[in-house]
């Protein structure tokens, strides 16, 4: 019982730890600002009616960005570390 019971928090643990990795890996600098992949971003992104927009970065400071240029970075990145945590959590989930 006690090994099922580490055995658990060590799945947990190494789960969070992948999240915290990839999390990291979603950040990134663009035309002066850092920014963080995700579904909020491309929603924003894709809701700006003008191909130049002002937006605020992930410290709040106000950005003016290329739409099409951030939103193609953004997707690329958001869909390069889903695959690679989706692999990753897949081996997790096979060892475990």
């Amino acid at each position: 019982m006690i090994t099922h019971g580490r055995a658990r928090f060590e799945h947990s643990a190494a789960r969070r730890l992948l999240r915290e990795k990839y999390q990291a890996k979603l950040t990134f600098a663009h035309a002066g600002g850092m920014w963080r992949a995700g579904p909020e971003l491309i929603t924003v992104l894709q809701a700006c009616p003008e191909e130049s927009a002002v937006i605020a970065d992930l410290y709040d400071i106000p950005i003016k960005i290329q739409v099409s240029d951030l939103l193609m970075l953004v997707q690329q990145r958001w869909q390069e570390q889903m695959t690679a945590w989706l692999i990753e959590h897949d081996q997790l989930s096979k060892n475990r």
